[in-house]
């Protein structure tokens, strides 16, 4: 697919730019998502920042937890990831720009003057910002020696527009920016200072973020205004800020609505990166009445005009019923071989890949697999749910010993040859099938829920299914 341009000719760069202070939150997942599909359906660049610049929150664990997340989400970059962090001499440098400029200002306040100052606007109850105490004033009036932050120079006259591609057209008034601090005492950059350097360095034409860092912008515009006019072109990017994801409720995401890492779905909850990258495509985001989208079409289809303006309520049931469609759809060795990792004992994967044709029917989740399929490897004498139990009173057991016989007897092992004869001994016992078929179940699973009692038969083999039923007959 052909580029397409944008901002003055330049073929589309997103980027996905996260903390490393945790886990690969859902949230942060589904902005990555759509960054990278913006790119692929442009045929432009999709790239990684990771912005640990907080040195004391940010940690490894959570880098590497990110960079798996997005891989088993399948999402690709197009360059080896950027570190803010390593980028602190480049962010001075066009502080320090700004600086002999004239579009930033030393700022001598000390931090008791500045809890003064906070103090008495809380008190009069005015809008907490900076007062430009040190805007018009020489650095010469402080005394020597005297530490200081780099403050932005932000307009104060007349108001900022942003053509935003989600939320439409955004103005703010320039007096509601406070001259903010971006380069702090100690010499480094802040954070609203980096991530404008990093998005110009790195290309970044489109920046595709959640709608709480709409007010973000506009502190950011400033700066490239000012930087256009002293290092080339500094064009300020595309914005398209995405409505954040709401519980069921309609309350903010949290972790009681499922708030968790990418990894605890696919870990805890057996949640398949197809179901995931399908849902949380879904979330925020339409084309038509399609539900089921795979990843050629979503790259096809995808575009900011399909993003909505309210925020999207995240639905676990509708994603465990998504999960359900990706797994009938889902190679069956690979089914196997997730679904082992969550079973005890010694496990043979021809078998259980054998069996997925009708353990994966119901299951909604990887873990439900692994359970379906337990009973293929229990070692007798299996453990017996309470129901199953109950099952195998004096008729069942009675009932099981003719079962036995009549199986025993049977040469074919094949599912169309057992229940001809099972049905053909229940007719002859005057019983509905499911008077047989239920302690049948329970003393070949020891559960009252099954696949198919028939499957059941056969995947457990003629001498296995036969000692099962003869461990319960009377």
């Amino acid at each position: 697919m052909a580029s397409e341009s944008a901002n003055g000719g330049k073929a589309v760069v997103t980027r996905f730019a996260p903390s490393p202070t945790g886990f690969l939150h859902i949230g942060g997942a589904r902005t990555a998502l759509f960054n990278w599909l913006y790119a692929r359906h442009h045929g432009g660049q999709a790239l990684l920042r990771i912005e640990d610049t907080d040195k004391e929150r940010s940690t490894q664990e959570a880098i590497d937890a990110i960079l798996d997340g997005l891989s088993w989400l399948g999402l690709d970059y197009d360059e080896e990831p950027t570190f803010q962090s390593a980028r602190a001499d480049r962010h001075a440098e066009v502080a320090h720009k700004l600086l002999d400029a004239g579009h930033a200002y030393k700022c001598f306040a000390t931090r008791e003057e500045l809890e003064e100052m906070r103090a008495e606007q809380r008190v009069n109850k005015q809008p907490m910002r900076y007062d430009g105490r040190w805007r018009d004033r020489s650095a010469s009036e402080a005394p020597d020696g005297a530490s200081y932050t780099v403050r932005l120079k932000t307009p104060q006259d007349g108001e900022a527009t942003i053509q935003d591609e989600v939320q439409g057209s955004v103005s703010v008034k320039n007096d509601e920016i406070d001259d903010y601090i971006i380069l702090r005492a100690d010499g480094t950059p802040t954070y609203m200072l980096a991530a404008v350097v990093d998005d110009h360095d790195m290309g970044v034409t489109h920046v595709i973020r959640g709608d709480d860092h709409l007010n973000n912008a506009f502190r950011q515009l400033p700066i490239y205004h000012a930087m256009d006019g002293i290092e080339g072109d500094w064009a300020e990017p595309v914005y398209a800020h995405i409505p954040l994801i709401h519980g069921s409720d309609g309350a903010k995401l949290s972790k009681r609505h499922g708030a968790l890492g990418v990894d605890a779905y696919r870990d805890e909850m057996g949640i398949l990166p197809e179901a995931l990258f399908n849902y949380l495509l879904r979330l925020g985001w339409g084309h038509g009445d399609r539900e089921e989208i795979t990843r050629d079409e979503a790259i096809e289809l995808f575009g900011l005009g399909g993003v909505g303006k309210s925020p999207s309520r995240f639905d676990m049931k509708k994603l465990e019923n998504l999960n359900g469609h990706y797994i009938r759809e889902a190679d069956d060795r690979m089914l196997a071989n997730l679904a082992a990792k969550g079973m005890d004992g010694d496990v043979d994967i021809d078998l259980l890949a054998k069996a997925m044709p009708v353990l994966k029917t119901r299951a909604r989740s990887v873990h439900e697999l692994a359970e379906g399929a337990q009973f293929l490897f229990a070692q007798r004498p299996l453990a017996m749910t309470e129901k199953a139990a109950k099952l195998l009173d004096e008729n069942g057991r009675a009932r099981l010993g003719k079962i036995s016989s009549a199986l025993a007897a049977e040469n074919d092992w094949t599912i169309e040859a057992l229940e001809a004869t099972t049905k053909s001994l229940a007719e002859e016992l005057e019983l509905g099938l499911g008077k047989l078929a239920q302690p049948m179940r329970a003393a070949l699973t020891g559960t009252t829920t099954s696949p198919g009692i028939f499957d059941v038969l056969v995947l457990l083999g003629r001498e296995e299914a036969l000692a099962r039923l003869n461990a319960h007959a009377a």
